[in-house]
């Protein structure tokens, strides 16, 4: 898929993005692909489809909740930057922080927030548990079962509400999340969104977002 081909996708899906936001999105793949070549940061086989496979992907979450100005989010687990990365040039007026506990993949983030000059990420290497600060949402990308998932991140998220959602979790995972829900719901309120259902393409048909919020 060419470059080209790739940013036409995320302007077709997301058409109100402005010429600063694009140039972005567009800088993103050959920063990844040259630190690809040092570091396997993503897969190799999603490098072709790059766009649809970890920015669009990754912006699922904005056709699931329009952040508010000036809310805060948490993306644990980060690994190469995504959904965090994708999202924070998406909200400009939102601030993201973006953990990982493997310092060379945090070190992959910090350059390429640095190269597009993106002021609203933090970067850090940490474990989710060492983190004491409050935030709107936690988001990730599939780091682990959610029974192990939820009682890391629950002391992390704020009790003020400022969103048209309740503050929580909004996880994007693939598969059958049946009997890892029901690990969890007796603690949680949860909803599924197929993202299929905001994307014509192949790759989403086992996809989901996950939003969980304490009960």
């Amino acid at each position: 898929m060419k470059q080209s081909d790739s940013i036409k996708i995320i302007q077709f899906y997301f058409p109100e993005l402005n010429s600063s936001q694009v140039l972005r999105f567009e800088l993103l793949r050959e920063l990844y692909l040259e630190w690809n070549s040092k570091i396997n940061v993503i897969s190799r086989k999603d490098t072709e489809n790059f766009y649809t496979r970890h920015v669009l992907h990754s912006l699922a979450i904005a056709k699931f909740i329009q952040f508010r100005n000036k809310s805060k989010i948490i993306d644990v687990g980060t690994g190469g930057g995504f959904p965090g990365i994708p999202l924070a040039i998406y909200f400009s007026d939102s601030s993201f922080t973006l953990i990982d506990s493997i310092g060379k993949k945090i070190k992959v983030v910090d350059d390429i927030a640095k190269e597009i000059n993106l002021k609203n990420v933090i970067t850090k290497t940490i474990r989710i548990e060492k983190v004491k600060e409050k935030f709107d949402f936690v988001i990730s990308r599939a780091v682990t079962q959610l029974d192990k998932f939820c009682p890391w991140v629950e002391n992390n998220i704020s009790a003020k509400n400022k969103n048209q959602i309740k503050n929580g979790i909004i996880y994007l995972k693939g598969g059958d999340l049946k009997k890892e829900i029901e690990k969890i719901e007796k603690k949680y309120n949860y909803n599924i969104k197929n993202i299929s259902d905001y994307y014509e393409n192949n790759f989403f048909e086992s996809k989901s977002i996950l939003y969980l919020s304490k009960k």
